[in-house]
């Protein structure tokens, strides 16, 4: 079960070339979704974001099955589950591919719901750990969105020039 703390990076890693490679696009999308944070949605910041991301799904695979570690897999998979709502949720509304919904909608989502059964029927976390890391993965894309606006109205550093 040890492969199973990596599912996280092995995930994201996907969802990142669905993103950003074939089909790819992704940023385009994006700006067209939300106009109104345009200037925020930069190849820097992007490129940041991302990395970081699987900087903190390596943590979940090195962490492996220790407590640490099976509470941290539950967050980011929140996240994940979260960022792969937040695609679906896109593609309806526009009624276009939002690059990223294939892997968010067939990858992430499962993934989630059968660690969160597994982990919480195992007892290897409790229903606090589960619901706490819920909590805290799934409101990334709502402070991701705040964050975004208040870039794009100029209050925070954007990469200028940066496409």
């Amino acid at each position: 079960m040890g492969w199973f703390f990596w599912s996280p990076l092995a995930a994201a890693s996907l969802h990142m070339v669905e993103e950003f490679v074939s089909p790819g696009h992704f940023p385009q999308w994006y700006k067209h979704y939300k106009p109104g944070i345009t200037k925020s949605i930069t190849t820097g910041f992007l490129a940041i974001i991302n990395g970081l991301l699987l900087f903190l799904c390596y943590d979940v695979g090195t962490l492996g099955r220790s407590r640490l570690g099976v509470a941290l897999w539950l967050c980011v998979m929140a996240l994940l589950a979260a960022n792969g709502f937040w695609h679906l949720r896109g593609t309806v509304r526009t009624r276009s591919y939002s690059p990223g919904v294939l892997t968010g909608s067939l990858v992430y989502l499962p993934l989630a719901v059968y660690g969160y059964v597994l982990f919480l029927r195992s007892g290897q976390a409790s229903v606090l750990t589960a619901v706490a890391a819920f909590a805290i993965g799934a409101s990334y894309q709502c402070w991701s969105n705040l964050f975004h606006g208040f870039r794009a109205r100029g209050h925070a550093p954007v990469n200028r020039g940066d496409s």
